[in-house]
């Protein structure tokens, strides 16, 4: 049975694809029964690529484009199958529709869900199209080949793939057995790359990103929100704003209630000709609000309630041996406690949102990474289907998570239906660092007991922090098991004794998904710990990892009773495999020249290495602090062991960029709250790398391999953190184990 079906131009296809194109759909469900096609005429399992009369080929990209070039890698892929001249395909971004199945660009997972089935799709078409050669010269089909866009036989004869698709619309669908996928060594752009399809519309200042988007007779709205999670609109006066030249008005949106989930905040909006003069008027509001239960946050305070939390005994989530008779024994014990503060996303483009509502239908264009949420969420605030929601998908100016979720969606929505008008929403800086879905602040504490060679013989770790379902459950106070999972439970060192333990942590702000999720918190503490008991055993840092490690094995999850989410994917076809971490250690270690490198007065080299989205990374940091105390990172080098690399210069590009990222995070990221206020707002007080701050330069080395394909837009992150702050060990003796890393003075 194949997967992959032809389709009619029904509904919106109608205005992609001509009367006479050969469109597949493949299947995004396997499981999915295929009564349900045949019940429902108009139900459609995921369309993916068309071939027009003219030879056009036509690929819908499901995903969202936010600088790791997904909408050219997954079409590159059914473009290589089918053997297809790259310079002839279209991209075409989707409609946000669960015909397309999970359209939520995140959890670094496009080409780990999506690769086969793209390969699927376009090797059908392939085979199609041979057939269709076949049957029009009348030679068996093996005698025909697709080559670079037309069908070539053994007698030398060509018909270009427009001159067939009349034809191979007759043909009946491939079943999966019968394929015949590429391999590696006959791939056109798989492992190799084209330039991505946006290229020339971003540098020439034509690309449309979701602030672009205008309609005629739009309004534009600047919405004043609660300054406390949870506050209320006490009262308002808004005579001095609708004395401000262009404005409309004021419009109130009702308050979000607990829990939060995606809701619009709710507040005062003003309305305005432009989004100028909506700024200007929404600073003439007088406001009084009613801040609730949130006003008591303090992060100062909250601090010390995490670290405390995290000195007691916690609810237990993996245990080997018997950790408490090692440490009944006595002997040398080295623990140490640290804590990752509240992060921002920060996106350059911040969140914004046009709406058109009409006749009970509503039409969004939006930069979000998640349009089937934008849906969900803007048909309950209208209180209309969610198939009356129809969402244009633009380019991202950034996304590490924040938009996928929809709130700003919705408050345009909402404003549109008041109003009876195109309404754009735009957010701020301020109001995106104010009112962002944050990463959460953490504690953890670390104890271990060693022997003789200052290896450990028991080993015990303890972390709190308030977990993302709280945003959607007021009563969630623990980790899952998704955020457990992330560099905690799977913690890979060969130590008899090893026990995980999580305590309970309330939110007070909204928390959310940030790239690279729990692994950050996690990784600081661990790969920190590391360094510190090789430091105490006077051992070379790369060698005491290598030893901690052990010997090549995969970790066995089920037989020790642990309960490991694999970031959804079954260990049998990821498994974790520490050969795969000693691999990429030992290749970052080469590259960096780790061994040769010399004392150097203010300068050293760091060492961290992590799995994250089943991906296996090693990273060391050269890192220089000069007579002030200022640092500046020369080199970074990564080793990575993605599995088959689709795009290699797209892969390097998101690890460079997650160099940046994490490096400016690690050396300032920080947000705090007093009285339940965010107290950053700008870029002057919650700043992000600038030249002088990032890394110099990022050498990215890729680990051939022909395995499953894993993630690469957001490992990168986790291991820079702790490399840097090992550096910053060896080069000043001060240990940081709080991060940001401006708030320790060095020298």
């Amino acid at each position: 049975m194949s997967d992959v079906f032809i389709v009619s131009r029904r509904g919106f296809l109608k205005a992609t694809f001509s009367a006479g194109a050969l469109i597949l759909c493949a299947r995004l469900f396997p499981g999915r029964a295929l009564e349900a096609l045949a019940a429902d005429d108009e139900w459609s399992p995921g369309v993916y690529l068309g071939i027009e009369p003219d030879g056009t080929v036509i690929i819908i990209a499901h995903r969202s484009e936010m600088g790791t070039g997904i909408r050219t890698a997954l079409p590159m892929v059914a473009a290589d199958e089918l053997e297809a001249d790259w310079g002839r395909v279209r991209v075409e971004q989707a409609l946000g529709d669960p015909k397309y199945g999970d359209q939520n660009t995140d959890g670094s997972k496009s080409i780990r869900d999506f690769y086969a089935v793209f390969r699927q799709a376009g090797a059908t078409a392939r085979l199609m199209l041979e057939r269709a050669a076949a049957t029009k010269w009348g030679v068996p089909v093996a005698e025909c080949r697709a080559r670079n866009h037309q069908v070539v036989d053994t007698g030398g004869r060509a018909l270009g793939f427009g001159e067939l698709v009349a034809l191979a619309r007759k043909q009946p669908v491939p079943a999966a057995t019968e394929l015949r996928l590429k391999s590696p060594g006959e791939f056109r752009y798989i492992g190799k790359g084209v330039p991505i399809v946006d290229l020339d519309a971003i540098c020439t200042g034509q690309a449309v990103y979701g602030i672009d988007a205008r309609l005629p007779g739009m309004v534009h709205a600047s919405i004043e929100r609660s300054p406390v999670l949870g506050g209320r609109l006490k009262s308002h006066d808004d005579r001095a704003a609708r004395k401000v030249r262009g404005v409309h008005g004021t419009v109130v949106i009702e308050p979000a209630t607990p829990p939060y989930g995606f809701q619009a905040l709710g507040g005062v909006a003003v309305i305005a000709d432009n989004s100028w003069a909506a700024l200007q008027g929404r600073q003439k509001l007088k406001i009084v609000w009613e801040p609730g239960a949130n006003a008591g946050y303090d992060s100062a305070a909250f601090k010390e309630s995490l670290l405390a939390t995290v000195r007691r005994p916690q609810q237990v989530v993996r245990n080997i041996g018997d950790v408490d008779a090692v440490f009944a024994k006595g002997g040398a014990v080295h623990e140490a406690e640290y804590y990752v503060p509240h992060l921002a996303h920060a996106t350059m483009e911040p969140p914004a949102a046009v709406a058109d509502y009409r006749d009970g239908t509503v039409t969004i264009w939006t930069a979000t990474q998640n349009p089937q949420a934008v849906q969900e969420t803007v048909g309950k605030a209208l209180g209309i289907a969610r198939e009356k929601v129809f969402c244009h998908v633009t380019l991202l100016g950034g996304g590490f998570g924040r938009k996928s979720k929809p709130d700003y969606v919705a408050e345009a929505a909402i404003l549109a239906k008041k109003l009876g008008k195109p309404v754009r929403v735009t957010w701020s800086r301020e109001d995106d660092i104010r009112h962002d879905y944050y990463h959460t602040v953490a504690a953890m504490y670390l104890k271990a007991a060693t022997d003789g060679r200052g290896k450990p013989t028991a080993w015990l770790q303890r972390c709190a922090f308030p977990p993302i379902p709280s945003t959607f459950d007021v009563n969630a106070v623990h980790g899952s098991t998704g955020e457990l999972s992330q560099g905690w439970l799977d913690v890979p060192f060969a130590i008899a004794n090893l026990r995980a333990e999580n305590g309970p942590a309330k939110n007070h702000v909204r928390i959310g998904w940030f790239r690279s999720v729990a692994n950050i918190y996690h990784a600081f503490a661990v790969q920190s710990f590391v360094d510190e008991l090789a430091a105490a055993a006077g051992r070379d840092r790369i060698d005491y990892f290598l030893d901690l490690l052990g010997p090549p094995r995969t970790i066995d999850f089920k037989a020790e009773g642990t309960t490991y989410a694999n970031y959804g994917m079954p260990l049998d076809l990821y498994p974790w495999e520490t050969g795969r971490l000693r691999r990429v250690v030992e290749l970052v270690a080469e590259k960096s020249g780790w061994a040769q490198r010399r004392p150097e007065k203010g300068r050293a080299l760091g060492f961290a290495a992590h799995r994250s989205f089943l991906s296996y990374i090693a990273v060391v940091v050269d890192v220089r602090v000069d007579a002030r105390g200022r640092i500046s990172i020369p080199r970074i080098d990564v080793a990575v062991d993605a599995g088959r690399v689709v795009h290699p210069e797209r892969v390097r590009a998101q690890f460079e960029g997650a160099a940046v990222f994490a490096a400016s995070l690690a050396l300032m990221g920080e947000i705090t709250a007093a009285k339940g206020r965010i107290q950053q707002s700008n870029y002057d007080d919650y700043p992000v790398a600038r030249i002088n701050e990032a890394p110099y330069e990022t050498h990215v080395h890729l680990v051939p391999g022909d395995g499953l394909p894993t993630g690469v837009g957001e490992p990168g992150v986790p291991p820079i953190a702790p490399a840097i702050c090992n550096a910053l060990f060896a080069i000043t003796g001060k240990r940081i184990r709080q991060l940001p890393i401006k708030n320790t003075t060095l020298i």
